[in-house]
């Protein structure tokens, strides 16, 4: 990395949760916070990237908390779903109660820095996904380092999405990823336009990870502000790539040809680590003449505020609503 002659130094200074937001978002900020004012994730560094029995050791304790977390979800949730193998992935296809949109499909790339997030979170996700929009979703569970690094997930995200299209027409298809799966979504996108094949409807970016580079300002401004994810994930990125060039659009998609992408909803927050990933993708899609919006919420870290505030509802229905208008043509 080139050394940076001049930069501006911040005084020492607490950032309090702010009163623009609602109480529920101050409290979800002050439980991420220990008594010293430390971020509480900040304390959980990962492995090197050479130390692949250190991550299979975090990984397993990872998807374990993901799936606990998501526990008490069981009940609230109407979908009914089934698992499918895919080629080399396995897929969790969630059907909804009601479908609001007949023949429509949502193919959803879970989150989780391109090394965790699968297993239980990736179904129940499905499921999530499925009764928010009212068509049946597809939850990629892809495989991930660092038994298979890229371009294994890669891979998988386009075989499952090969799968869809052949029981989907095109046009009834929404692509939607958060986070590490944003960076999956859209590097699948271009590869599958590369190939020849139809774009879906329309796309979600949820604070995606589009910059593998970490380049961008939010990576230094941010840092230890977002309490969802206060450290860049240098050392992940390193073990998904494996020896691959960080800067290929098939790792940083923003760093690609984006022209012909479908309709994108992008969202971030003034607090997220990857707010910077988040507006260059939506400066980059408008300069490749691709209609997106961008959605920034006031101080929501990377992730939202774990759900149930009014911000996350409000996400929730501004996410609801674009997928209907794309699926129904405009």
């Amino acid at each position: 990395m080139d050394e940076q002659p001049f930069g501006v130094r911040v005084p020492a200074r607490v950032l309090p949760a702010p009163r623009s937001i609602s109480a529920d978002a101050r409290a979800a900020l002050d439980r991420l916070v220990d008594p010293d004012g430390m971020p509480v994730n900040a304390k959980h560094p990962m492995p090197a990237p050479e130390d692949r029995e250190a991550w299979v050791l975090i990984k397993t304790a990872v998807d374990a908390h993901y799936a606990a977390s998501i526990k008490g979800l069981a009940g609230t949730l109407r979908a009914s779903v089934e698992t499918v193998q895919v080629g080399d992935t396995v897929v969790h296809v969630a059907t909804p109660e009601t479908n609001t949109a007949t023949g429509g499909a949502y193919l959803d790339l879970h989150g989780g820095a391109l090394v965790f997030g699968g297993g239980e979170a990736c179904r129940v996700g499905a499921q999530m996904q499925a009764d928010l929009h009212g068509v049946r979703c597809y939850g990629v569970d892809y495989r991930t380092p660092p038994e298979h690094p890229y371009p294994a997930a890669l891979d998988d995200t386009l075989a499952a999405y090969v799968h869809v299209l052949e029981r989907h027409a095109p046009s009834s298809v929404f692509v939607g990823g958060r986070s590490a799966g944003g960076n999956l979504a859209v590097a699948m996108l271009l590869r599958a336009r590369d190939q020849g094949l139809p774009m879906p409807a329309g796309m979600v970016l949820l604070s995606p990870e589009v910059d593998l580079t970490e380049s961008g300002d939010s990576f230094e401004v941010n840092r230890l502000v977002d309490l969802m994810l206060p450290l860049p994930l240098r050392s992940a990125n390193l073990l998904y790539a494996d020896g691959a060039d960080l800067s290929d659009p098939d790792l940083s998609p923003l760093f690609g040809d984006l022209t012909g992408l479908p309709p994108t909803l992008l969202q971030s927050g003034t607090r997220d680590l990857f707010l910077s990933n988040t507006v260059r993708m939506h400066r980059a899609l408008r300069r490749a003449g691709v209609p997106a919006e961008l959605h920034v919420f006031e101080a929501m870290p990377h992730g939202g505020f774990l759900g149930g505030t009014p911000e996350d509802l409000e996400l929730s229905g501004e996410l609801a609503r674009f997928v209907r208008t794309c699926l129904r043509g405009g």
